[in-house]
């Protein structure tokens, strides 16, 4: 008997033992609907170049490494290295035009997720629990906004290794467990919430100093080669220190509060047909799901916390030990509670299909207009400074950019939904804007874009971008409301002393 079996919950009624006859055709039968399912649930992600701006930081940082950039050096981003390398790959193998390799392996890395979720339930339950925990993961893994799970951004990615990490420790394989759990940190830093389960699997193992041990090495060898590859201290400060602003929720608790509620609601709906028997159980008051189901379900949901800011994607963590909960309460719940579960999730799957097939897309005619217009005023080896929250103009527009920080919200800590408090120069990533400065000074762009728009990180409430305006640029054009500014022809004027340039 495994370790995960000798911790179930007492009493769950399983479907049928795996070693039932006909078990031979589990995988064989199961696999093609899977497939099916992962494809058809990520559909949406295909009608559009790209979903959010987090592909477009990832395509354009992609371009600049294949280019000869370097990460966290001469270009930097607040995530862990796994996915913009993966970008990066991909690109070196089909192109850059495109982010269709990404977002087939995004399909790739959903259709892994349900496998190794159905493979962590048959053990445990059975096969009809197998075939349950594989369908339900698909269908609940589009139930929130479009722009946060059809993008093939970071917890897409993510995903696959916490429940590889769960799959290898339930089985005492430690030392794959400690990689998983590498790899998901390395996605993402939040997907470190996955070691608290497997701890507790580690400790009910009959060889826990062994299984220590590997799980260690499996772990911080990874992590210590990647950070030998980028630069400990770089690492460590774009990856965990550096972000102190960012995730502080001093003037924005109402804001991030609102975006909770919306965003935890829509959740819910998406996964009522798990959340239905999870709660029917507990009204009964009988246990559920073994215990480090429910410490993944915690630690996931402390990790959705992190930074205060509740964007819709960082729930998608929750999807995988949500899964496995729902699948525990039909395993313990009369066999004709399943049917409705089911159909529950396959109606709630329609509704979020529908809405990221036809959901409009307000920012990309935006940043594909103001693209052109910046490609159309310059040449291909000039640079450009788009002053905005939209990083995929850069790669839309293929202009290098003019700084190593592609948004502006790493100099000024403004994100999406963040109101005008802790921002501008003093609350940017410390020591972004002498670098910033200094990058303007030497190598200037031939075009400056305010894409600001009235937010509050607009130029006019920026010493030093004003000061380069000022003194450099004039304004050229307005599109969509995107202000244009040309550098002026001559050499440029002398600064003052004690004003920055």
């Amino acid at each position: 008997m495994s370790v995960a079996q000798r911790v179930a919950a007492p009493g769950a009624r399983s479907y049928g033992p795996p070693t039932a006859p006909g078990a031979g055709c589990f995988w064989p039968r199961l696999l093609p609907v899977l497939c099916v399912l992962a494809v058809t649930t990520r559909l949406p992600s295909f009608a559009r170049p790209l979903w959010n701006p987090d592909e477009g930081f990832l395509a354009t940082e992609a371009r600049m490494l294949a280019r000869g950039a370097v990460l966290y050096s001469t270009v930097v981003d607040r995530k862990p290295p796994l996915l913009p390398w993966l970008y990066q790959l991909c690109f070196g193998l089909f192109g850059d035009g495109s982010l269709l390799p990404v977002k087939i392996l995004a399909v790739l890395a959903q259709l892994l997720t349900a496998l190794l979720l159905a493979s962590l339930a048959r053990r445990r339950w059975g096969e009809g629990a197998g075939r349950t925990a594989g369908v339900l993961y698909l269908l609940v893994s589009i139930g929130l906004d479009p722009e946060d799970t059809q993008a093939a951004a970071f917890e897409v990615f993510m995903v696959p290794w916490t429940a590889a990490a769960m799959w290898c420790a339930d089985r005492g394989r430690w030392g794959a467990a400690g990689l998983a759990v590498a790899g998901a940190v390395l996605t993402k830093q939040t997907g470190g919430a996955v070691l608290a389960p497997v701890l507790l699997l580690l400790c009910a193992h009959h060889r826990r100093a062994a299984g220590g041990c590997a799980l260690a090495l499996g772990l911080v060898l990874p992590v210590a080669a990647v950070a030998w590859l980028t630069g400990p201290a770089r690492l460590l400060f774009w990856t965990v220190t550096g972000s102190g602003s960012y995730a502080s929720a001093q003037g924005v608790l109402t804001l991030a509060l609102s975006r909770a509620a919306f965003n935890t609601g829509v959740l819910c709906v998406g996964c009522a047909g798990l959340l239905v028997p999870i709660a029917a159980l507990l009204l009964t008051r009988r246990r559920v799901a073994p215990p480090e189901l429910w410490l993944w379900t915690a630690a996931s949901a402390v990790a959705v916390t992190t930074g205060f800011h509740f964007f819709g994607h960082y729930y998608l963590q929750l999807l995988p030990p949500l899964t496995l909960l729902g699948t525990s309460a039909l395993c313990a719940l009369p066999r004709p509670a399943s049917g409705p579960a089911t159909a529950l999730s396959v109606l709630t799957c329609g509704l979020f299909l529908v809405w990221g097939l036809t959901s409009h897309a307000p920012g990309l005619p935006h940043s594909l207009e103001v693209a052109a217009a910046a490609r159309e005023r310059t040449a291909p080896t000039d640079r450009v400074l788009f002053w905005g929250m939209h990083p995929e103009q850069y790669w839309f527009a293929d202009r290098w950019p003019a700084g190593h920080c592609l948004t502006a919200g790493l100099l000024t800590n403004y994100s999406g939904g963040r109101g005008p408090s802790r921002v501008g120069e003093a609350y940017g990533v410390p020591g972004t804007w002498p670098v910033f400065r200094r990058e303007l000074r030497l190598r200037p762009p031939a075009l400056i874009v305010d894409d600001s728009r009235g937010k509050p990180y607009g130029p006019s409430r920026m010493p030093s971008l004003r000061a380069v305006l000022d003194r450099h640029y004039e304004r050229v054009a307005v599109v969509d409301g995107a202000v244009l500014y040309a550098r002026r022809p001559g050499p440029p004027r002398p600064t003052a002393p004690g004003r920055a340039a």
